[in-house]
């Protein structure tokens, strides 16, 4: 039960932490709307001052006379003024409609193509472009690539033994469980492009297995660890690893862009995303807990310890799924003890949460 009550206060509190987000980011994005409009005029203002410019140079060379000159200037003042009387409606439905749905709108996406998600003005004269910006003539920045996630999994665990199929290992389905909790950093590969993620950080995890059949684990006079039958009737023989690992993913998936000032900034809310990769790390420790009864008095036996699991663990990862709701797996490489009579390697399959 207080398993199950861990894992319910972790989705509700993902569910929480998405609601204050997008409650967040409606009323920035209407901030952001505002600033673009008090920009607006000056961006086509500036654009207007290089047009003007590239004719007069145009008229110093005597490549057009005086009167198309000045009609070329007219037509380029007329362009910006209905520039900005275009742009600014735009930006003012946006608002309309952000505050009238409290950002829960479905058209409403930000669009690198569109006037206001591109903070200057890109303008084309003689064969050379030039974008208007706050620092005049430049590029926006793409700044904050890395962000941080506060990690959570859990599900079911097994292991893969050699010689033999998943469904015929020695231990109980629902009763072998794994818990991991970590923290992880998100840092996107290429400067201009979201696209490509590397994800990296730290993580402990809890690795159970519960066995069947009465039998528990022991060191045999060759060395080796094997599974024995228990003496009296086991009620639980639960084996568990504790593990400090280093998991390193390449994450994959779309994402939003969005502009405020010169900035630029990408979010992975509502989008799908999938990480391939592994991890690294060491075995903190072992231990194996039994509960029998023994002459109609229930016992309980705790063994830390001497058992040859392997002190170094490495294997693969991968999950998938949008928001911070990902289906996740991991693969131990290395077998669960230096020097086992059959290699058994772990394997567990559930849930994620990126908080």
């Amino acid at each position: 039960m207080k398993t199950i009550s861990t894992y319910f206060v972790v989705v509700i509190m993902c569910f929480i932490s998405n609601a204050l987000v997008a409650q967040d980011n409606y009323k920035e994005k209407i901030n952001d709307l505002k600033e673009q409009k008090e920009k607006i005029t000056l961006e086509e203002k500036e654009a207007l001052k290089v047009e003007v410019e590239s004719i007069n140079k145009r008229l110093e060379k005597s490549e057009i006379t005086t009167d198309e000159a000045n009609k070329l200037k007219d037509e380029a003042a007329r362009k910006r003024a209905l520039n900005i009387e275009n742009r600014l409606t735009i930006i003012d439905n946006k608002i309309a409609l952000l505050e009238r749905n409290k950002g829960e709108v479905l058209d409403i996406e930000e669009d690198d193509n569109s006037w206001d998600d591109n903070e200057g003005v890109t303008i084309r004269i003689d064969g050379d472009e030039w974008e208007i910006t706050d620092n005049k003539y430049g590029w926006s920045k793409y700044g904050r690539r890395t962000y941080s996630d506060f990690i959570v999994a859990f599900g079911l665990n097994n292991a893969i033994i050699e010689g033999q199929s998943l469904n015929d290992t020695p231990y109980k389905v629902g009763g072998s469980r794994f818990f991991e909790m970590g923290w992880a950093w998100r840092t996107r590969v290429f400067n201009k492009s979201n696209a490509v993620r590397f994800h990296y950080g730290f993580s402990f995890q809890f690795n159970g297995l519960k066995s069947k059949d009465n039998l528990y684990y022991v060191v045999n006079d060759e060395g080796e660890t094997v599974q024995e039958e228990f003496p009296f009737n086991l009620s639980k023989s639960k084996l568990k690893l504790e593990n400090l690992v280093f998991p390193i993913h390449f994450e994959f998936g779309p994402s939003r862009t969005r502009i405020s000032g010169n900035d630029v900034r990408y979010s992975l809310r509502h989008q799908f995303r999938i990480g391939l990769g592994g991890y690294g790390g060491f075995n903190m420790g072992t231990r194996q807990k039994l509960k029998y009864n023994e002459s109609g008095s229930n016992q309980k036996l705790k063994i830390k310890g001497g058992l040859n699991s392997n002190p170094f663990i490495y294997g693969l990862s991968a999950y998938m799924g949008v928001d911070c709701f990902l289906l996740y797996v991991k693969y131990d490489l290395n077998p669960i003890f230096k020097s086992p009579s059959v290699e058994q390697r772990n394997i567990s399959m559930g849930l994620r949460f990126d908080i």
